[in-house]
């Protein structure tokens, strides 16, 4: 008698701490293979050097891999807790691009209902972007930036084929600039918001799984 194969794990990258507390705590819904919620910690480097390491383990030699938290919208008329699907990430060293940007939109808009959601490139960045740069970015084409999503993916499909994506939500926009995250509106909307992401995350996993090697 023949046995199943063990489905490709999913591989969840996040920086920051309320991040991760935002999907610890979210709905976590029912997931199609082994899960693992990884802090990168902050910036390009912190999350090539983690995401590296993770995918060395053989546990998740196949795991797909989604880049997940906040994000600084770039395209007038964005608000903190709409969410961005990347189409691709790009970064000064390569674009990557995404896997099932159409199946994360469906399903992000069945998991959080009346949210809007942009689908684009999404760009990285060393730093915290603010002010004139928001609008250089724009005129890239990009719709939103984030320091670790461009070097999550990239690190990513370095160590092999796999399934990526790039999920944010936006924390603040041109109209709306955030100071500290958590201390207004916005940042605590953003943190609702992704609090009830990961059931379309596990839906976009499900059906987009490669098997083991």
């Amino acid at each position: 008698m023949s046995t199943q194969p063990a489905p490709a794990p999913l591989l969840i990258a996040c920086a920051l701490g309320i991040e991760r507390l935002a999907l610890r705590r979210g709905d976590r819904g029912e997931a199609g293979g082994p899960v693992t919620v990884l802090r990168t910690g902050m910036g390009p480097e912190a999350a090539e050097r983690s995401v590296t390491r993770a995918l060395a383990d053989p546990a998740l030699t196949d795991a797909a891999v989604l880049a997940t938290g906040f994000c600084a919208g770039l395209a007038p008329g964005m608000h903190p807790g709409d969410l961005v699907v990347a189409e691709e990430t790009r970064a000064a060293d390569g674009t990557v691009p995404c896997v099932g940007t159409d199946l994360l939109v469906k399903e992000l808009v069945r998991a959080v209902p009346g949210r809007t959601v942009h689908t684009g490139p999404l760009t990285g960045s060393d730093h915290v972007v603010r002010g004139h740069e928001r609008s250089d970015l724009l005129a890239t084409g990009a719709i939103a930036v984030d320091m670790e999503s461009a070097a999550t993916l990239l690190s990513a499909v370095r160590a092999g084929e796999r399934p990526v994506a790039a999920v944010r939500v936006v924390v603040d926009a041109p109209e709306h600039e955030l100071v500290r995250i958590g201390t207004v509106g916005g940042g605590i909307s953003a943190f609702r918001v992704l609090r009830s992401v990961l059931p379309a995350f596990f839906e976009w996993h499900r059906n987009l799984l490669l098997p083991r090697r």
